[in-house]
């Protein structure tokens, strides 16, 4: 049995439809899947029915951007309950934060002469929670340009001109966030932050897994954080980080991390959730 604990859909910045990525995910015989959108629990609700349906153990997460000593890193939520008030009203403030960014970000477009509708790009993301690449899938409609990594690779990314930086909470609050929401806290592709010097100052404030296993990590790379989680005594987890056709083939079923991982997950949950049938 597999599982895929990093998938996004279109309630942040994918583009399947909750319904759509459990499909994708019964299609590859998953077990069991997280939803980790960008600073939303929107699309839970849906894709849990939709796990549902399918004999699919769903998962309920969320990925948020964090800071650290000047180091900027994602922080998964697994397990979280996604009606907690302090989690919503928290959420709320970063949803409105992201929108705020795009205005920004579609403001230093057209002082470039580039005639971008910031409700182009509202109406392309349909939800609360927008990110650069609806700004980048804007621009590939207007014309603009002519794929999602041109956008980025001119626009876009960091120290591009349109470049607005993030809001970043600090990733004690991160954490913290996480644990008061019943959840735990994982640090995701870590081998993108190259900061394993802050690891144990993460693990100092509560740090529970390490994101091992993904689409960006080679071989080697997942090994040397599987050592590190070892040496932390830190969970272990892994996923494809799939945002849909975002940029081509979607990555979903390129990484399968056994469930016996989840089954640890759980086990330093602060009260074990409902029993799943595979765990008999």
């Amino acid at each position: 049995m597999f599982t895929d604990l990093h998938l996004h859909t279109f309630f942040s910045d994918g583009t399947y439809s909750p319904e759509e990525l459990a499909s994708e995910a019964a299609r590859f015989n998953l077990s069991a899947i997280a939803l980790t959108d960008h600073d939303t629990v929107d699309g839970c609700e849906r894709l849990a029915a939709a796990c549902a349906q399918r004999g699919i153990e769903f998962i309920p997460g969320t990925e948020l951007t964090a800071e650290i000593r000047g180091s900027e890193l994602h922080m998964i939520g697994y397990f979280i309950d996604v009606k907690q008030p302090e989690l919503l009203i928290k959420m709320s403030h970063f949803q409105k934060v992201r929108q705020d960014r795009i205005r920004e970000m579609v403001e230093r477009l057209n002082k470039m002469n580039i005639p971008l509708n910031v409700e182009a790009v509202f109406a392309i993301a349909n939800c609360n929670s927008p990110g650069r690449p609806h700004i980048g899938r804007a621009l590939v409609q207007a014309g603009v340009c002519k794929t999602l990594d041109e956008a980025f690779e001119r626009f876009l990314k960091k120290n591009r001109p349109a470049w607005v930086p993030k809001f970043k909470m600090s990733a004690q609050e991160a954490i913290q966030l996480i644990h008061n929401s019943g959840g735990l806290a994982v640090f995701a592709h870590p081998g993108l932050n190259r900061s394993d010097d802050l690891l144990s100052e993460l693990v100092e404030a509560g740090l529970d897994g390490l994101e091992c296993y993904h689409t960006k990590h080679s071989t080697a790379v997942s090994e040397h954080y599987v050592a590190l989680a070892d040496r932390y005594k830190l969970a272990i987890t892994g996923g494809s980080d799939c945002h849909g056709t975002n940029k081509g083939q979607p990555l979903i079923g390129s990484i399968k991390l056994p469930y016996d991982y989840v089954r640890k997950l759980k086990a330093r949950l602060p009260v074990a959730p409902c029993e799943d049938p595979r765990d008999s």
